[in-house]
């Protein structure tokens, strides 16, 4: 572009360099340097045509680059918005995690001291040994008393053995609710990461489409200086040809008026002479009538004579020419399930050594000659759009910071956090944002 630029600012100066004094001393002289200068002004007009389509093709193009400024800066305010509220989110799952580990306290201290009475009952009740308990029952009064003494120990023993069972239960539930809200939390840090990932590409992409607009609004600034140039050389060419048109109209008239005064004279002469030749005319005109007088009755005798031509004429014409899914994406689905336990890496891409959840993608994918781009975001993009309902083994099932590959059935295998690593899971855990076809 710049070259072009150049050229045409080249053609400038050769164009300045034309222009010639007015010095004609005829008018047919002035009528051809004004043909020349408009000639150049043509091509002058046309270079400037030229300046300002390129100026429009500037402007066009600066346009779809600011077009896309606006739409990576949009994306990275969504990113960041959602790295926030994913913030937000980790934070709140960090304090669930706390409660959950002081409820997990608080039960296992109400275990051991229910546990600590308890002993301390049977220990009450069993510390002389089995003749002693027998002994609290001979020594009961009555059949009644003896089914009391009984009885009352026995309900000692299911309140104890329900008290424990009640809290091994909390303990174990607290527990499970820990471990839950663990991997909950692994999962937003690998999606946080993702979206990080993806808000760092979009950031250079934003940059180079932010260096390209500088460029194009450079060469917009030098197309307008020179188009500038060439509005100026024409309005000199216009000064010029009209002052050129009056010389020219003024020599005209200078030519025009010596020429009738000529003409004057030359009709004068003609006069005389062809008053003088009328004489001579008339004096031989009745010399051949006598002549012809003479001569009328010897013609009068001659055969006339005929003649005649035949004419022909020909003319020719001519006459005119006369699914239930592809193998292939289900053998992709197959593969990829062999890396399942795997481990998850952050920026990694190794099937065996660990990947994030595009990298894993991106490497299955590679493995059969597809080329799918890096990032998730990126991969949203990638093949073509289908339903969930028409989703295919081997198709990419995508997330907000997060991608997977879907097995069928509502499944799909996915590098999922740190924590869980490379696993199956349900494709609808999380909002889906969509399903791409990369094979078929």
């Amino acid at each position: 572009m710049r070259k072009k630029l150049f050229s045409l600012f080249l053609a400038i100066m050769v164009a300045f360099s034309t222009v010639q004094p007015i010095s004609a001393t005829s008018s047919s002289e002035l009528k051809k340097q004004r043909e020349e200068k408009e000639s150049q002004k043509s091509s002058t007009q046309s270079e400037l045509d030229a300046i300002n389509d390129q100026i429009s093709d500037l402007s066009g193009e600066k346009e779809d680059v600011d077009a896309q400024i606006s739409e990576l800066t949009s994306q990275i305010a969504e990113i960041m918005v959602s790295v926030d509220l994913m913030e937000e989110e980790i934070a709140d799952t960090e304090e669930q995690i706390v409660q959950a580990q002081k409820d997990y306290d608080a039960a296992k201290v109400k275990e051991e001291e229910q546990y600590t009475a308890m002993k301390k009952r049977i220990q009450y009740l069993y510390e002389k040994g089995e003749n002693s308990y027998l002994q609290v029952l001979l020594e009961a009064k009555s059949w009644g008393d003896l089914l009391n003494k009984a009885e009352y120990v026995q309900e000692i023993y299911t309140y104890d053995r329900k008290m424990l069972d009640d809290y091994a239960a909390t303990v174990e539930e607290v527990a499970q609710l820990k471990e839950d809200l663990e991997l909950k939390k692994s999962d937003l840090e690998a999606s946080r990461y993702e979206l990080e990932q993806e808000e760092d590409s979009l950031q250079q992409s934003l940059d180079e489409q932010k260096a390209i607009s500088a460029d194009y609004e450079q060469d917009l600034a030098k197309a307008r200086e020179e188009a500038a140039v060439y509005k100026q050389k024409i309005q000199e060419q216009n000064e010029e040809i009209k002052q050129l048109a009056a010389a020219e109209q003024s020599k005209r008239a200078e030519e025009e008026e010596a020429q009738r005064k000529a003409e004057e004279e030359s009709r004068k002469a003609e006069e005389s002479r062809k008053a003088e030749e009328s004489r001579k005319a008339e004096e031989s005109r009745k010399a051949e009538e006598e002549k012809k007088s003479e001569s009328s009755a010897a013609s009068e005798k001659e055969p006339e004579k005929e003649s005649g031509s035949k004419t022909s004429s020909t003319s020719t014409a001519s006459a005119p020419s006369s699914t239930n899914g592809s193998a292939k994406g289900s053998e992709i689905a197959s593969y990829a399930c062999q890396f399942v336990g795997n481990p998850y890496v952050p920026g990694g891409t190794s099937l065996t050594n660990g990947a994030d959840c595009s990298g894993f993608t991106q490497s299955v994918f590679k493995a059969f000659g597809y080329s799918l781009p890096r990032t998730s975001s990126e991969q949203r993009s990638a093949g073509r759009e289908v339903s969930y309902a028409e989703a295919q083994p081997g198709d990419l099932i995508c997330y907000a910071g997060h991608v997977a590959i879907y097995l069928g059935n509502g499944r799909i295998v996915h590098a999922s956090s740190v924590k869980t690593g490379i696993k199956y899971g349900n494709a609808t855990y999380k909002t889906i944002l969509s399903v791409r076809r990369i094979v078929g």
